[in-house]
Parts: structure tokens; C-alpha cells; sequence
């Protein structure tokens, strides 16, 4: 008599029925029994419910586990079917990958039949996957792609090919697996059973990557490599070594055991990760896709039978394109080299884009991007703005001394101009900081603060990496009014201040951009990025007049040195010193454009003119370039 009974219970809640209605033995027992004790790892019991040889048995069933390198097998019954002496259970398996691969689940089915009045289950291989048949394994093909490039503006790449070294084995070849795993684990601190259980699972004739080094780490360890019996050193040449700006593009290293436990799978020895810059930030996009396979292969050949499931893994990797224009970094890096410590940044004024950040010896190019300066009297372009807007006379003369008092704030001036005072156009570009700070009674505080914003400093941008857009104190007086226009207590980036000489020689300030593809670091994130700022048009009525003042400062003021072949310069340098951990640290600032090329550059230095005479460097350098 065929009977059918249908169940949906997993076997972690399956209890053993025996049901009144039969006179015969109930199956479920046994099915329970084989299914739990293969879900637990207790195979002498789920062995003791079948009719093949129980060591033959629980061998495959813990063979199983370990050729998927399976981090849980579990099951559910969804039914039996009874028709005499013999039974069918229809069950659902998952198998747990590991390393943040999808489950495998597939459908099978479970034959069991009367032994001597028991039910017992009808062994083959079969009964762990429907494909599986005597004399074959399983094994899990695991492929990488290679580290996707950065690129500069043009498509170049931003990095140059390094050598990586991968030390793997062969498993069909490797004599003492677990010998090789533990001295790798002592040389390297990867957890010896996971070398092991990569082993065990790979293809048998693949080879399996196990560790990567660096040339510096491998040539380190090299002898004690050597001495590793079967252990075999594959090089692996991969776009890893930053080119300038190395700080923004970051470094690239090899997996690590902490890397790998930080990152969760699918990274294995061979991949890389990203450790700064854009490399960390963008590391999902640009890490080579990793596919994954179940396969069964033939123990005697160690060819591959059948395919069983496939899982693309990530296939979103993409170069990363950034607005950075080699020719420009070159005329950056060349300009800053063997200076002072020193740092500049470029954008393009007309888009806002930023095309190179060099630096010699401060914090490299992070500063570029997210140092906070005081910007000295070069923030009085932003002053003068709002000084213009309130009808301010350009002609007019104010007294330029060596010392003056603004509301009880001391302000000094190494230069004094013979005669002792400047039209207000003069002051600005000669730099006087006192003759500018006397300017603070004329301008409101707020309209300071809403000229400062619409010049983008404290302006909420978004970069991939971290960034300072400034901040402006709030201005209770006319003394706090005057360090500001003094640039003293404002704290601006290089970038802030190269996109402020940019919004005046386009009419329009706009929020930087470094990538432009892809949209955003993690594309997967489930939260949006900020919005990104709109432009902001500035005061036509100011414009020339703005203009007008940073040409002086080149044509006949104290940034005659950025002076450079081509289009006219434009700009105002300035000197500032503030304490930095305590010690006073001079500054030299340069703010300015040529063509629809905008600069920032500052350096630690006593003479104002310092950074001009760099901007003026790289202004040729740029020319050449082009």
C-alpha cells in the first residue's frame, strides 16, 4: 500500500513520529537519525542508519563537508512517501560556503528500505547530491580577475605594476597539507585549519593560493619559504604602486590575516586591499570579481565531471576615473620638490575638478585636502567682496603701519610702503594686513560670514575622501571682524582656497570633484551620499573689480614671482603665523589662476613670497606640460 506523508519541520526541531494508523515499522526514525547526525558531524550514528559499511559511510559524509569546505550542512524534510517495505523522504539541503558566499541549496531525495524489520537508508553517494556518484569528490573552484586600474582625467593609469608573491601549493601534489599549514601559520599568522580547509577544497590538479607578500616581506622570509616542502611561489604582477599623488590614489598591500578577517570573504591570498586614499575608499569596486564553482571530479583522473552550481560573486568591479591630470601633478610635483614643506593644489576653475595635489614633506597630500591653515590676508579676497558689495572705493587710501590696533587686537606688518599709507587696492595687493584689518568697521559681520559661505567656505561638499571646507568664527566686534579679513582665525584648506580663486575668474564657485566615476565609493550602501552642493554665482557688479585686485597682486604687488609665459597671472600672496602643537609656524600663502588653471599654494616660510615663487614654477611647468 503506497501512503504519503508531508512534513515541513527542519531537523533541528524533528522528533520521531510512529503513527497508529500502520502496522509496519515507521521510517522516520531513520531518516531523522541519518539526517541529524550528518547535520551535527556524529557520523557513526547517521552511518548506523544505512546498509552500507558504516566506516565507508561516515567517511563520505565528513568528506563531503570538508571538499565543500562547508562551514554547516543543514536539512529539511518536505515529505515521505511509504509503498510497502520501501520509503522515499524528499529533504532540502543548505550548504554554508563560508567566506560570505551564497548558500547552496538543492532538492534530493532519500531511498530507505526493511533490513531485518528496520528501516534503514539505501547508501550510495548519491544520497549526499544527486550527481555525486562512486569514485568522485567534490571541490570548490574559486576565480579572481585582477585589481581594476585608477585613472587620471584622460584614462592613464594612476599607479604603477608591482610585483606581489603567492605562495601556494598543488593539492594533488602536496604531501604533508597539514605540515605546510602549520609553518606557514607560524611565518605568517593565517589560521592554520583555514590554509588547511582551502586545500582540501580546491580543485586537485589547481594551484591554491594560501599566502601573498609584498617584494619587501617575501624577500624577508624567503629561505624559511624555501624550506617549506610542496610549498610552490607564484609571482603576480598587479597595478599596485601609486603614482603622484600617491597619498590620494593610496598604497595597495596583500591580504593579511587581519585585512582578511576585517574584509570577510570572498578575499583570498592573490587578492589585494586597498590601505588609503582612493585604493581603501573605492576598494569594493576595484577588487577583481570572485566566482565560485561546485564541481565533481574523478579521484582516479582528477578531471572534472559535472558542474553543480555557479555563483558569479562580484561582478560590479570598475576602474575608478578621477579628474587628477598627470601633466598638471608633474608640473605640481616638480614645483613643490625641494622647497620648504610645501603644498599645492590645482582645479580646473570652470568645473571645479582637481587636477593635481603636490606636496613636499607636510602631511603629503592629505593636507592639500583636509589641512586647516589660517589663510592669512589671502581670505580678504572674500573680505573685499563683501567690502564692495557694501560700495567700498577701491581708490581710497588707508594708513598701512608697521602696528596697528583694531578694536583692541594687534595687527603687524613686516613691510611698510614709503609714506606710509595705500589706496585699499594697493593694501590688497601688497599684502598689508594692517590697512586691510582697519577695513573691519566697514562691513557688517554677517554679510562676512554669507560672502564666506557663498565662496564655499563651510560649505558641505562631498569627496571620497576626507576634506575641510573651512570655518569662520562668528565676529561679536570689530577686532573679531579683523582677524578674520586678516585670514587669523579663519581655518581653511588649500583646496578651499583654490576653489575660491576659482570662483573668481569663472563668476561661479563650485564643489570640487575628485572621481567621476563611479557615482559613490560603495555603490551597494543603502543610504544615499549627501547631496552635493550646487554652484554658486557670485556678484557680477564685483567681479572686475575682484579681478582687477588679483591681477595687481601679480602685475605689481608681492606675487610678482608666479608671473609665468602665456595668459596673465592672477593672485595675492600673503604671510601668516600661527601656533601649531604649541610652537609658532610660519605660512606663505598663494591664491590665484592662470588661463582656467586655479591654484592654492601654501609653504612654511618667513618671506610671503614664497609660495608665488612656486605657483610661478608650476605655471611654467604646466605650459611645458601642454
Amino acid at each position: 500500500m503506497r501512503r504519503t506523508l508531508s512534513t515541513g519541520l527542519a531537523f533541528a526541531v524533528l522528533v520521531p513520529t510512529a503513527s497508529a494508523c500502520f502496522a509496519e515499522p515507521s521510517p522516520h526514525d531513520a531518516v531523522s537519525e541519518f539526517l541529524v547526525g550528518w547535520q551535527t558531524g556524529h557520523y557513526a550514528d547517521a552511518a548506523g542508519r544505512t546498509d552500507g559499511d558504516p566506516k565507508v559511510v561516515g567517511k563520505a559524509l565528513e568528506d563531503a563537508g570538508l571538499q565543500l569546505d562547508a562551514a554547516s550542512i543543514r536539512f529539511s524534510l518536505k515529505g515521505l512517501t511509504m509503498d510497502g517495505d520501501s520509503a522515499v523522504a524528499d529533504f532540502r539541503t543548505q550548504v554554508d560556503l563560508g567566506d560570505n558566499n551564497p548558500l547552496w541549496e538543492y532538492d534530493n531525495k532519500l531511498p530507505l528500505h526493511l533490513v531485518d524489520g528496520r528501516w534503514k537508508v539505501r547508501w550510495s553517494p548519491s544520497v549526499i547530491h544527486p550527481e555525486l556518484r562512486q569514485g568522485q569528490r567534490f571541490a570548490v573552484e574559486v576565480s579572481t580577475e585582477g585589481r581594476q586600474p585608477i585613472e587620471d582625467r584622460n584614462g592613464d593609469p594612476l599607479q604603477r605594476e608591482a610585483t606581489l608573491y603567492v605562495a601556494g601549493v598543488y593539492p594533488a601534489r602536496v604531501k604533508d597539507p597539514v605540515g605546510v599549514c602549520e609553518r606557514l601559520y607560524h611565518l605568517t599568522g593565517f589560521a592554520q585549519d583555514r590554509l588547511l580547509s582551502r586545500i582540501r577544497s580546491a580543485p586537485p590538479q589547481d594551484f591554491v593560493p594560501l599566502v601573498t607578500f609584498g617584494g619587501r616581506k617575501y624577500a624577508q622570509l624567503l629561505d624559511q619559504l624555501n624550506e617549506i616542502p610542496d610549498l610552490k611561489i607564484d609571482k603576480k604582477s598587479q597595478p599596485v604602486a601609486p603614482a603622484e599623488p600617491a597619498d590620494i590614489i593610496g598604497k595597495v598591500g596583500a591580504i593579511t590575516p587581519e585585512t582578511e578577517q576585517q574584509l570577510g570573504g570572498p578575499q583570498r591570498a592573490g587578492d589585494t586591499v586597498g590601505q588609503g586614499g582612493l585604493q581603501k575608499a573605492y576598494q569594493d569596486q576595484l577588487t577583481g570579481s570572485t566566482g565560485t564553482k561546485v564541481i565533481t571530479y574523478d579521484l582516479k583522473t582528477s578531471e572534472p565531471v559535472a558542474e553543480l552550481a555557479k555563483w558569479e560573486g562580484r561582478t560590479a568591479t570598475t576602474s575608478v576615473k578621477t579628474t587628477i591630470d598627470k601633466g598638471v601633478q608633474h608640473a605640481a610635483d616638480l614645483a613643490v620638490s625641494g622647497t620648504a614643506p610645501a603644498t599645492l593644489v590645482a582645479v580646473k576653475a570652470s568645473t571645479g575638478e582637481i587636477l593635481a595635489v603636490g606636496a613636499h614633506e607636510m602631511d603629503q597630500q592629505r593636507d592639500g585636502l583636509a589641512g586647516k591653515f589660517p589663510p592669512g590676508s589671502t581670505f580678504s579676497i572674500i573680505a573685499l567682496e563683501a567690502l564692495l558689495r557694501a560700495g567700498a572705493d577701491l581708490r581710497q587710501k588707508v594708513p598701512c603701519p608697521a602696528d596697528r590696533t583694531v578694536g583692541g587686537a594687534r595687527f603687524q606688518q613686516a613691510s611698510v610702503p614709503t609714506g606710509g599709507s595705500l589706496t585699499i587696492r594697493a593694501g590688497f595687493a601688497q599684502g598689508c594686513v594692517t590697512a586691510l584689518a582697519s577695513l573691519a568697521r566697514r562691513v557688517d559681520a554677517a554679510e562676512l560670514a554669507q560672502t564666506a559661505s557663498r565662496f564655499g567656505v563651510g560649505v558641505g561638499w562631498s569627496l571620497p575622501l576626507r576634506s575641510f571646507s573651512g570655518t569662520v568664527p562668528q565676529a561679536a566686534g570689530d577686532a573679531a571682524k579683523a582677524k578674520i579679513i586678516a585670514g587669523q582665525t579663519v581655518r581653511v584648506s588649500p583646496l578651499t582656497m583654490a576653489l575660491v580663486a576659482a570662483a573668481v575668474k569663472s563668476g561661479t564657485w563650485r564643489p570640487p570633484t575628485l572621481v567621476t566615476a563611479p557615482a559613490a565609493p560603495d555603490a551597494a550602501a543603502q543610504t544615499p551620499p549627501p547631496p552635493k552642493p550646487s554652484p554658486m554665482a557670485l556678484d557680477t557688479a564685483t567681479l572686475d573689480d575682484l579681478r582687477g585686485l588679483m591681477r595687481a597682486g601679480v602685475a605689481s604687488g608681492s606675487s610678482a614671482a608666479a608671473a609665468a609665459p602665456g595668459e596673465d597671472v592672477y593672485g595675492v600672496s600673503s604671510g601668516v603665523t600661527y601656533l601649531y602643537k604649541k610652537r609658532p609656524r610660519p605660512l606663505s600663502w598663494f591664491v590665484g589662476w592662470q588661463g582656467d588653471v586655479a591654484v592654492a599654494v601654501v609653504t612654511e616660510a618667513t618671506d610671503p613670497g614664497a609660495s608665488a615663487k612656486i605657483a610661478g614654477q608650476f605655471f611654467r611647468g604646466t605650459a611645458t606640460a601642454s
